[in-house]
């Protein structure tokens, strides 16, 4: 899980539609295309986002639903928090050096 996580984080885009994601959850495929072309001045085809959306859901970052003929994206942070919880311990009181 955490190698699909890593892989789908390592590339600009992908994170740029996370952020994107972030700002605005429930966004259709045509909305993000728009956002980041406007905000990010990057210029993909759909079908490219949606490959990046791809790896993004495969990874668990990234959760769709159909409403009717439309498909929303969610952002779900759940996995970063798995992965950090692995290295970062909530701060016991005790020193550290």
């Amino acid at each position: 899980m955490a190698d699909d996580i890593f892989k789908a984080l390592a590339d600009p885009t992908r994170r740029t539609i996370l952020d994107e994601l972030t700002e605005r959850s429930g966004q259709t495929l045509f909305e993000l295309c728009g956002r980041l072309t406007m905000k990010h001045q990057l210029t993909m085809s759909r079908q490219a986002v949606s490959q990046h959306l791809s790896v993004l859901e495969e990874a668990g970052l990234v959760e769709s639903r159909r409403e009717g003929r439309y498909k929303f994206h969610d952002i779900d942070p759940e996995p970063l928090r798995h992965i950090t919880a692995r290295w970062i311990r909530p701060d016991t009181g005790e020193g550290t050096s």
